[in-house]
């Protein structure tokens, strides 16, 4: 079937409207033939058009950027991903001194260090911010044992970044564009600021109130690079997948592993079923895909894969509620040119579950976040605060999550702006401590 990027152009612009998204680029890949459509304005104060030449920050799709740099390193046989990183990175301190003996970067990869995740300290817009940032880790908590579950760890993957820096004796942003940018062709793929504005680049804007105003600043910190800092246009994402999936950036034996199951998820209604070296994988009406998702500040973006059609779908969005955009759109996409049918986000069941809040309560707190599960004259409820470095930045209010349950351990939490679900899964380790898995994250109970 014939991609006809009129016909998408006119949902992308439909839906956006219909879910306050100021902005917003598409790119879909078939079998080689390409579509892209753009909708809206990268900027409310400029109203500027968005086109499909404009630049959107990928957030946390950079952290596929970064394995795939990784991965190269390994078919260059300068890194072996199960050996201790202190072998090719002897300055690694932890706060955990085992750790820091054991520490390997396949656990940087699937997020099974037990690292504190969310540590957005800015070192600076020098050469050697993330030199500084790996020594900072040395005061990070370890929020959970080495490989004792998953949980989201954007400070691991600033860890690798820096690992790679060591091993190609450059910045993590020059092997960013010596070894990926500039052998793809790529033409409108940056990871500094200073370049991004020499293009048509969008700015994030946060939702709040029913209505969308500017985010107050444009990016994330430098030292964040490796774990969200890419910016790029659809058109050049889609040229990356078109190098995973012919095989043109790294060996067969690298991608494939970078494909595969690493790690189960503990919960499997977020991001997906497992983890693979920098991949999400999802299974999806029986075909295995996988992505990644990114958030920066105001935007978001989404990423599919489904290799077995060298199928790929990409949005990349400036605010409102990308989420349910990503979701509508998806579901038409997936079902008319591949024929799968996309999952069901899980929400409250039609029968209620009678579940007992109590041995859930109390404070769960990791960097950056503190959340406090407790009960009013309505039921549970779970209110989210961020904190340190990020909340000076975003200016945000206590946010109070009603939570409904799915299952002893399982509810879902709606959004208070968006009206979004979110999954939260609760579970205790062998060793006794209590976790909350909530927006990715496994966040300790204080």
């Amino acid at each position: 079937m014939s991609l006809d990027s009129a016909q998408w152009g006119r949902r992308l612009t439909d839906l956006a409207a219909q879910y306050n998204v100021p902005g917003a680029a598409l790119g879909i890949l078939k079998e080689g033939e390409v579509a892209e459509a753009a909708t809206g304005v990268l900027n409310l104060r400029t109203n500027v058009p968005v086109t499909t030449d404009s630049l959107f920050q990928l957030g946390s799709i950079s952290k596929v950027w970064t394995a795939t740099l990784v991965m190269q390193l390994v078919d260059e046989g300068k890194l072996d991903l199960d050996a201790p990183l202190l072998e090719v990175y002897p300055e690694l301190k932890l706060a955990d001194a085992e750790v820091t003996k054991r520490l390997t970067m396949r656990h940087l990869l699937i997020h099974t260090s037990g690292i504190d995740g969310d540590i957005f300290t800015d070192t600076g817009r020098g050469d050697d911010c993330l030199e500084k940032y790996a020594a900072l880790l040395a005061e990070a908590r370890q929020n959970h044992p080495l490989d004792a579950t998953w949980s989201y760890c954007n400070s691991g993957f600033s860890l690798a970044g820096r690992v790679i820096e060591k091993l190609t004796g450059d910045t993590w942003d020059a092997a960013v564009r010596d070894r990926i940018v500039k052998p793809l062709g790529l033409t409108r793929t940056v990871t500094l600021a200073e370049e991004a504005i020499m293009h048509s680049a969008a700015v994030g804007h946060l939702y709040e109130d029913g209505k969308n105003t500017v985010a107050p600043v444009w990016g994330i910190p430098r030292s964040a690079g490796p774990a969200g800092a890419i910016t790029a246009t659809v058109g050049d994402l889609l040229t990356f997948a078109k190098a995973h999936l012919n095989g043109d950036i790294l060996s067969d034996a690298s991608r494939e592993q970078m494909a595969a199951q690493q790690v189960e998820l503990p919960d499997k209604h977020t991001l997906g079923d497992s983890w693979g070296i920098g991949w999400e994988r999802m299974g999806w009406d029986g075909h295995r895909l996988i992505g990644h998702d990114g958030n920066t500040i105001g935007q978001a973006a989404f990423w599919r894969v489904l290799p077995d059609q060298k199928f790929s779908v990409v949005l990349l969005t400036n605010g409102g509620n990308g989420a349910k955009l990503y979701e509508e759109l998806y579901r038409e996409i997936f079902r008319e040119l591949a024929g799968v049918e996309m999952p069901q986000r899980l929400g409250p069941p039609e029968t209620p579950v009678d579940v007992d809040i109590t041995p859930y309560l109390g404070v769960y707190e990791r960097a950056s976040i503190r959340q406090e599960v407790h009960v009013d004259d309505q039921g549970p409820v779970m209110t989210v605060r961020v904190t340190g470095p990020l909340a000076e930045v975003l200016q945000e209010q206590d946010a109070h999550y009603r939570m409904v349950a799915v299952a002893p351990d399982l509810f879902v939490c709606q959004d208070p702006e968006t009206g979004n679900w979110i999954p939260a899964t609760f579970y205790q380790l062998p060793t006794g401590e209590r976790y909350v898995h909530f927006g990715a994250r496994a966040t300790p109970r204080a």
